[in-house]
């Protein structure tokens, strides 16, 4: 897990995102259908208590690392355009 999307403050990303890049929040579900769609990206945000991560789950294995049972922290599910989350992400890959 490495490509994270940073906004200007450090808790309520998933607002962040929505006001500022239009994106969606959704289910976990939906989440992990909208991972087949290529123009679409996965955004999970995930509370660490003193701050949030908003990370980009790329692909299955990403998205599964991100939603470990195990990891009791508050998580918030986003979709976003996927070129757009590149650009803020700094991904590079597929």
């Amino acid at each position: 897990m490495g490509w994270y999307i940073q906004v200007p403050e450090k808790k309520d990303k998933a607002k962040q995102l929505v006001e500022l890049h239009d994106a969606n929040i959704v289910s976990q579900e939906q989440a992990k259908l909208a991972i087949e769609d290529l123009s679409k990206a996965v955004i999970v945000v995930c509370d660490n208590g003193p701050f949030e991560a908003a990370g980009f789950a790329c692909d299955d294995k990403e998205f599964e690392a991100f939603t470990q049972p195990s990891d009791r922290r508050p998580k918030q599910f986003l979709i976003m355009d996927r070129d757009l989350v590149k650009k803020l992400s700094g991904y590079d890959g597929k």
